[in-house]
């Protein structure tokens, strides 16, 4: 499934600790937004990872699950493509 994670995380040190989660399950296409290709089990796996880093009550993180036909409607303006290939998987 075409999932796209966005965050807004105040603090530096757990910004980037998330930021370094998400690159293994997905493509970054703009600073706090990625891109992610994943089966169930790699959605839960991702929430799981990043439960265990957020605060709560001051971290926001979202995941958009986008039906098929709503990933070959998404319009870009300017430099990117949508991601295409599942290339990102944590290999624990």
């Amino acid at each position: 499934m075409f999932i796209l994670i966005s965050y807004d995380i105040p603090h530096d040190k757990r910004r980037s600790k998330i930021a370094k989660t998400l690159e293994n399950f997905g493509k970054r296409v703009q600073y706090s937004v990625f891109e992610c290709q994943l089966t169930d089990s790699q959605l839960a796996d991702v929430r799981n990872r990043l439960t265990a880093l957020v605060v709560p009550n001051e971290d926001s993180i979202r995941f958009y699950s986008l039906p098929k036909d709503a990933v070959t409607a998404i319009l870009i303006l300017g430099h990117g493509v949508v991601t295409q290939d599942p290339i990102f998987y944590w290999t624990d």
